[in-house]
């Protein structure tokens, strides 16, 4: 963590030091964004939960993937910021189960740095992807990012984009098949807005990449065939969301 926050605690090995990282001391008002933190060693639960506690949020800590099912069998979150390396059911292991009935948004956070893990954690349905040793105002500003973009702009509504057998709701961002509901994750809402915003035209990967949060445009090809596995029947040779060499993407709409 940074000097200001180890003054009373040695400095884990997965934060860095920093002069200036310490909020100013706050209250979390009853409706601040409410956090899980999932993470096996017990000085950084504790001091990202004092950090981020100052920063306005609520924080809920959890030592294992076990005991943060049991928190979330009887609380619901705003974001998770898990962990990647536990002992039991992994970081990756609990996220991919939570995606198959939950959209809340995932931060991961570990000590490897290889493009492969980073690929593994956003394929199994992490939002961002956080390396230690970091910086907590890094790690906060990434939380505020996710965060920014579940919020819908208080825009006009578009209207709904029609796609073979899918239609998309823009301005619900909900996803169906006939009558039935396609579970997407915040990001994959966000990326299908997108197209909706620009039928049938092609949007450019740096666009997509959004609000210049730590997501890179390799992260991008990631969520997209992400998504084509949830809209196309054979997702190495997609109908309706088709690469545009060297540019980005485009949806095809009816």
């Amino acid at each position: 963590m940074t000097a200001s926050l180890a003054d009373s605690a040695p400095r884990p090995p997965g934060t860095t030091d920093g002069p200036k990282d310490r909020p100013k001391a706050a209250t979390p008002a009853d409706d601040a964004p409410h956090l899980l933190l999932v993470d096996d060693d017990a000085r950084i639960r504790a001091l990202l939960k004092r950090f981020l506690s100052e920063a306005g949020f609520r924080i809920t800590v959890a030592a294992n993937a076990a005991q943060a099912r049991r928190r979330l069998a009887g609380l619901d979150f705003d974001l998770l910021v898990v962990d990647v390396m536990m002992p039991g059911e992994s970081g990756l292991e609990l996220a991919a189960d939570l995606r198959s009935s939950a959209d809340v948004p995932i931060l991961m956070l570990t000590a490897r740095s290889d493009a492969a893990d980073r690929i593994a954690g956003l394929e199994a349905g992490a939002d961002d992807y956080l390396v230690k040793p970091f910086e907590p105002r890094e790690l906060l500003l990434r939380i505020q990012a996710i965060l920014r973009r579940r919020t819908v702009p208080d825009l006009p509504p578009p209207a709904d984009i029609r796609f073979g057998p899918f239609v998309f709701d823009a301005a619900r961002r909900e996803l169906k098949r006939g009558d039935t509901p396609v579970r997407l994750t915040d990001r994959e809402k966000e990326i299908l807005a997108l197209f909706a915003e620009k039928p049938n035209d092609t949007v450019p990967r740096t666009e997509i990449v959004g609000d210049g949060s730590g997501l890179g445009e390799r992260t991008v090809d990631v969520q997209i065939n992400r998504l084509r596995r949830k809209i196309e029947a054979d997702p190495g040779n997609p109908l309706y969301l088709q690469t545009v060499r060297g540019i980005g993407y485009r949806l095809v709409c009816d």
